[in-house]
């Protein structure tokens, strides 16, 4: 399990492998040695340490040949920041260092140890009660039925059982790997639903969804008795907008049931969530709640191959929010577990590429999810399924090149 108060981020990992490929082409002469410890670089970023730490972090990289920055000020991830920059082989040396100074030295290397190890990871074997789902390198497609009259793009659908199986069907026909089933819409401004409404309206659906598919169902909800009660229905992962800081029972109620869980990070609520945003640090900030309620979900017993981390694209966010995390997705590889993304059709694609419909906005969509998986992204919540697969095979593709030159 990550540790909390460093919060470790690899904000920068550049790839060599273009020069590596260079090399192999017959007119090209091997480049020095050096060039490519320098193209092999890393950025990694601690927080909360204390000044002494710090210092003797500091003087240990350097000593390693790498480099240091000392962020300034008292907001966010500068407080107690360091930045170590470096290629690998000098991280390795820094390692070594810390491995032989004080207790709490090691510690430091160990989470540097493992925020790179997570990062790297690229397969994941997703614990959901009974089943496992594979991942990676290539990401599974979960597609979203609301079972819903208010949700922002599909609401009013698929309210009857029978059209939401319907359509869970096609979605699956179309390459869905997850069906994720919600009876509460979480847009911007909505309201909560009463327990029993959002029961009456789920429960049919994963029922009969259970009995006719075989594909893992997922419950879209941040309520506990609705986790459990979906679960003993037929799903088996439970899809908890506030990352189990919501409801205090959620993240017992994935434990006992053992199904998995997707822990989202959520700025406020639904209801006032889009009031002005602000971070002091944006993917710091989100690293940190996401690493709250990973702790949240191990201190319940919820097993760590059963967790799923989620940045949750346009909850709480502004434009340029929603942009930089996508564009600095592969910050959050660095907790070690499978990073989902939902950016389908959301408000964010219909500025920038000004398209006010929701149901006009599936080529946005589709671009979101290639830089997304691009990025290390191992699911997405998609609702056109279809779409976004022929997206994915032409990223998946590209991915391959630089994974596995010819």
């Amino acid at each position: 399990m990550p540790h909390r108060s460093l919060n470790a981020r690899i904000i920068a990992a550049a790839n060599v492998r273009p020069i590596l490929d260079e090399m192999g082409h017959p007119d090209a002469a091997p480049p020095p040695e050096d060039v490519l410890t320098r193209s092999n670089t890393v950025a990694l970023a601690l927080e909360n340490l204390p000044g002494a730490l710090a210092d003797l972090l500091q003087a240990a990289m350097l000593r390693a040949g790498g480099n240091v920055v000392r962020p300034q000020g008292a907001a966010g991830a500068a407080a107690g920041g360091i930045v170590l920059i470096g290629s690998r082989s000098r991280l390795e040396t820094l390692l070594a260092q810390l491995a032989h100074a004080s207790p709490d030295a090691a510690a430091v290397g160990d989470e540097i140890r493992n925020a790179l190890a997570g990062y790297a990871r690229t397969h994941f074997e997703i614990r959901m009660g009974d089943r496992r789902l594979a991942v990676g390198p290539e990401p599974a497609v979960m597609g979203i039925l609301n079972v819903t009259p208010d949700s922002f793009s599909d609401g009013g659908r698929w309210l009857e059982s029978s059209s939401a199986v319907a359509h869970a069907e096609r979605l699956l026909d179309e390459g869905a790997d997850i069906i994720d089933v919600g009876g509460e819409s979480t847009r911007p401004g909505s309201r909560p639903v009463e327990e029993a409404e959002e029961l009456a309206r789920v429960l049919p659906v994963v029922e009969t969804l259970a009995s006719r598919i075989d594909a893992p169902i997922s419950i879209d909800t941040r309520h506990a008795r609705v986790a459990r009660e979906a679960v003993a229905a037929g799903a088996c992962l439970v899809n908890d907008v506030t990352g189990l800081q919501g409801d205090p029972g959620m993240a017992e109620a994935v434990a006992e049931t053992g199904s998995g869980v997707v822990i989202m990070h959520m700025l406020g609520d639904p209801r006032s969530m889009q009031d002005h945003p602000h971070y002091d640090h944006l993917m710091a900030d989100i690293c940190r709640y996401l690493r709250r309620g990973m702790q949240i979900a191990a201190d319940a017993g919820v097993p760590e191959d059963g967790i799923i981390i989620d940045p949750g694209i346009g909850f709480g966010k502004t434009l340029q929010h929603n942009v930089e995390i996508l564009a600095r997705l592969g910050q959050f590889r660095t907790l070690g577990v499978p990073v989902l993304v939902g950016p389908s059709r959301k408000r964010f694609i219909g500025e920038l590429a000004d398209v006010p419909a929701p149901s006009e906005r599936v080529f946005g969509t589709a671009a979101a999810c290639s830089l997304a998986a691009a990025a290390g992204a191992l699911l997405l919540r998609v609702h056109d399924v279809r779409q976004v697969r022929q997206a994915l095979a032409v990223a998946a593709a590209v991915a391959h090149v630089n994974e596995n030159p010819s």
